[in-house]
């Protein structure tokens, strides 16, 4: 610790008073003593009570830095430990990581006391303030974490802030699908960054901000280059860059203060503040300096273009919002880093404001929705482009969707078709097990052996794709092994084996799909690994 003072001794209440707060109203809200309108009172003074006073203590720590010195990296203590691997509850809190520090503190404290009468009266209140409690503090871990491992713990929090706020409306479909397709969507930017931390262990030995900046200087050119696309892959997924844009424009079915603080404001800068925070790295690293420079630029267009064809204030700022941050990262693939630190400064404050201001807007307008841009209006391929938002979402669906529907599809039929018959047990469709219809069979004697292998052998549905290929191929070889061998030549005592062998195989799939079995597994598994 650079200095032992009480301040920094408690720097770690700035993020977890807003998610103690979270917690609290959670435990009021499932005791009954803060539900309905007579609650909202309590749940506003726990949650803007909370953004405060973790304010205040970001000011005392302003005025330290400003008058004493900068803290620096804080370490408070250990966080866990298992053989070589050991990962520190510590803090990086330099000149950058104040003025965030600072920015999140105010606008979230902003935005909760804008959201007190905005919300009033709506059904999910303590919810939302819940919710908008544990952001405010997963974004202080994002920007105050001193190792990469407690920056992954905000980043994930504030995802799953993220799709909870999304989905606020959640008896409205519209709203659940697109929080799932946003949540998704971020799991790839999070696979990343998974990777990132892996690598940093790796290849730097170290997982601490202050040591990877430093020591990222010395990797070669391959690995510096690896390390930050794994960073890279995190940052243009969060801030919503080309290739992964659309799901910005789907976060817009959550309530006007969360798409202002999550989309408009903050959690749309995380991937800029990553790749502002890892400048040593990037700088090291010119492929995925090159690669910043054009995403960035690519966003920007697609950002200035779709806004154009937009009919209502919301979406307009959102691809506004969208261009914007292109050009941040197209500054920092240009190595303007300080210039990218004030862009998104001043464009968080500057959005949070036109965000909030939304609702008035449409309230005042009178006019009709301004005429086509006259750019698109001479380029009819350019505005049809930008009316389908250049197709990026029929492409995601056509890469990764489908085929990923179509496996599902294939291997629900496997299921059905060959391990339910496998173990004896009736399928899901109008089809049964094959040995049930074969006891049948043989007990009537309506119909002739060949006849039933024939019907049997339509019974397995056509597959789709090569792995539905193979599936099928596999399902014929054992519709062939269970025909010939088993039923034929077993005869009553192997079925009687076979069908009490899957009755317990039902009764151990039924226990491991309850709740309690599943934690168990996870904590089994921990154990194994660690």
């Amino acid at each position: 610790m650079n200095d032992n003072t009480l301040l920094t001794a408690f720097v770690w209440l700035i993020p977890f008073i807003p998610m103690l707060a979270a917690l609290i109203i959670a435990i009021g809200f499932i005791s009954g003593k803060n539900r309905g309108e007579a609650g909202e009172r309590q749940t506003t003074i726990i949650a803007n009570g909370a953004a405060l006073l973790s304010l205040m203590i970001v000011i005392a720590i302003d005025l330290h830095a400003v008058f004493v010195a900068v803290p620096g990296h804080i370490e408070v203590a250990q966080w866990f430990s298992s053989g070589d691997y050991q990962v520190n509850l510590s803090f990086y809190l330099d000149t950058f990581a104040l003025v965030m520090m600072t920015l999140v503190s105010v606008i979230s404290v902003l935005m909760l006391r804008f959201s007190v009468n905005y919300m009033h009266r709506e059904a999910g209140y303590q919810r939302f303030f819940m919710i908008l409690s544990l952001f405010m503090g997963a974004m202080l871990l994002i920007v105050m974490a001193g190792n990469v491992v407690l920056t992954f713990t905000g980043w994930e929090l504030a995802g799953v802030s993220s799709y909870l706020l999304i989905a606020y409306v959640y008896d409205r479909p519209i709203a659940v699908q697109n929080a799932t397709r946003v949540f998704i969507t971020n799991r790839i930017g999070d696979a990343g960054f998974i990777i990132a931390i892996f690598l940093c262990y790796h290849l730097l030995q170290t997982l601490e901000w202050s040591e990877i900046l430093y020591a990222s200087t010395s990797l070669g050119p391959l690995e510096s280059n690896i390390l930050a696309a794994a960073f890279l892959l995190a940052a243009i997924v969060k801030s919503a860059q080309v290739p992964f844009a659309p799901w910005i424009a789907r976060a817009l079915e959550g309530p006007t203060p969360s798409s202002a603080i999550f989309y408009g404001s903050l959690m749309v800068h995380a991937g800029v503040y990553l790749m502002i925070r890892l400048q040593p790295l990037l700088e090291h690293s010119p492929l995925i300096m090159s690669a910043l420079v054009f995403i960035g630029l690519l966003t920007a267009l697609y950002g200035f273009f779709s806004s154009l064809v937009q009919t209502d204030v919301k979406s307009n700022l959102i691809f506004s919002t969208t261009s914007q941050v292109g050009l941040m990262f197209f500054s920092c693939g240009m190595g303007w880093f300080e210039l990218a630190s004030w862009h998104l400064v001043l464009h968080a404050i500057w959005r949070a404001y036109q965000f909030l201001h939304a609702p008035a807007i449409m309230h005042l307008m009178d006019k009709k929705t301004r005429p086509v841009h006259s750019l698109l209006n001479q380029q009819s391929w350019l505005y049809t482009a930008s009316l389908q938002r250049f197709w990026l979402d029929p492409m995601a669906d056509w890469l990764l969707v489908r085929p990923i529907k179509n496996i599902a599809h294939d291997t629900e039929r496997f299921d059905e078709k060959v391990i339910n018959r496998l173990v004896g047990l009736p399928e899901q469709t109008s089809a049964i097990s094959s040995i049930a219809d074969w006891e049948v069979q043989k007990s009537s004697s309506q119909t002739s052996e060949e006849n039933f292998a024939v019907k049997k052998k339509k019974q397995v549905s056509r597959a789709y794709g090569i792995a539905g290929k193979i599936m099928e191929q596999l399902a014929d070889m054992l519709f062939w092994f269970e025909e010939h061998l088993v039923l034929k030549s077993g005869g009553e005592g192997l079925l009687k084996v076979l069908n009490i062998i899957g009755h317990y195989l039902l009764q151990i799939e039924e226990l491991l799909s309850k709740p309690r079995y599943l934690i168990l597994l996870i904590l089994a598994t921990f154990v194994a690994i660690i």
